[in-house]
């Protein structure tokens, strides 16, 4: 789990970021972290907005920030190795 700066469209946005081996899937992990990563980034960090970017096909880590109580934002297109990949924007406010 991280919860730093990442680029989204024309901006740096906080994003809640996680990936696990799929052996440590389905088990509450995600969320756990993803509410704890939450938590610090209002209480600690103070801030107002933390995001989540994630792939249009990643139904599992939609779920997650639903879960979260973030609300899906917008949608952009990333580039990677030459490949277009939709990916929506998940969003919490304080």
């Amino acid at each position: 789990m991280r919860a730093d700066n990442q680029p989204w469209k024309n901006e740096e946005v906080l994003e809640i970021g996680y990936l696990f081996e799929r052996s440590h899937w389905h088990q509450g992990y995600a969320i756990e972290a993803a509410r704890a990563c939450k938590k610090y980034a209002f209480d600690v960090l103070k801030a107002d907005k933390v995001c989540s970017i994630i792939r249009d096909t990643n139904i599992a880590s939609q779920k997650v920030a639903v879960r979260n109580g973030m609300i899906r934002k917008d949608t952009w297109i990333k580039h990677y190795r030459g490949v277009d990949m939709p990916h929506f924007r998940y969003a919490a406010y304080r």
